[in-house]
């Protein structure tokens, strides 16, 4: 079996995300000092702390199951595949498990929007209305229990556990970039990489622009499955969720829409209406007396055709 010792990303990646913080910050403070919410800030930092404490624990389990994954199926892979693991020296090798892990990390985000107990964890990167490299931090706590899930086929394929979290940790050093409103549209990269614009369009709380572009890096996965949505200067993105926190509370922040779930499972009539409140996207409920994304975006195109 080879040796592979590779160090996380993320470890000169966090020093240069608060550079980009303090940047941003000195650039935009004078001509517009709404850019940055000194409460908004904190809160989001508080998120980023309590999160990163949270991660050293279930990063170490998720690279735990990596490994039991990788060498578990070493004789299987032998006998269904012809290999035993991939070799990480060979360079294509690597750019098949950048393209796989952004798509893991599609469906990931994906599922986090429209299956609403995931939602409810990941809500707390959507709670804040500002759209800086400040809200970049504020990640979801719970989604670090389920996030890797999506990830286990690829030590089950054979892909060394440590090259998995390497190309993981890249990809979230790419996605910190797209956090900012200042930072305008880029062309033709428009077209096939995420960019600001495209991710501050993932970001809005518009109607138009509800559950779109979950890509990390490559958008081409968004245009496959139906997500893609270009950013439109008509239509200015407006920042947060429909239905936000209200508070700049760490606790409120990272529990609202648990609360508020809890309520509709415990109130719904039926076990068959529990379990969708649960599964359902975010907005289901058995009488229409609130609705998904796909009712209240079908109900403005009909709205515009009217028109």
């Amino acid at each position: 079996m080879m040796n592979l010792e590779i160090t996380n990303p993320l470890y000169y990646g966090v020093p240069f995300f608060f550079v980009l913080i303090i940047s941003e910050y000195l650039l935009t403070y004078k001509h517009d000092k709404d850019h940055y919410n000194a409460k908004d800030f904190w809160s989001s930092f508080q998120v980023a702390i309590t999160s990163g404490i949270v991660a050293i624990f279930t990063k170490t389990a998720s690279i735990a199951v990596f490994y039991m994954l990788y060498k578990g199926f070493a004789d299987l892979r032998v006998e269904w595949l012809g290999y035993q693991y991939i070799d990480w020296t060979i360079w294509w090798v690597w750019v098949l498990l950048i393209l796989a892990d952004d798509l893991c990390f599609y469906w990931y985000h994906r599922l986090s929007h429209t299956v609403r107990v995931l939602w409810a964890a990941h809500v707390v990167h959507h709670s804040s209305e500002q759209y800086n490299f400040g809200n970049a931090i504020r990640n979801g706590i719970f989604t670090l229990f389920y996030k890797s899930l999506f990830w286990l086929w690829l030590p089950i394929l054979g892909f060394h556990p440590v090259m998995v979290v390497t190309v993981m940790g890249v990809s979230t050093i790419y996605q910190y970039w797209l956090h900012s409103s200042k930072l305008p549209k880029l062309g033709v990269m428009e077209e096939f990489m995420n960019t600001p614009k495209l991710h501050a369009v993932h970001h809005s709380r518009n109607i138009e622009y509800l559950d779109k572009n979950h890509a990390a890096i490559f958008m081409f996965w968004d245009r496959l499955f139906g997500t893609y949505k270009a950013y439109d200067d008509n239509v200015p993105a407006e920042f947060g969720v429909i239905k936000g926190p209200n508070s700049n509370k760490l606790v409120n922040i990272v529990f609202h829409e648990y609360r508020d779930l809890w309520q509709d499972v415990k109130n719904a009539k039926t076990w068959q209406d529990k379990f969708m409140y649960l599964f359902s996207p975010p907005g289901w409920s058995p009488d229409g007396s609130t609705k998904t994304t796909k009712q209240i975006q079908k109900e403005l195109e009909q709205e515009k055709q009217l028109a």
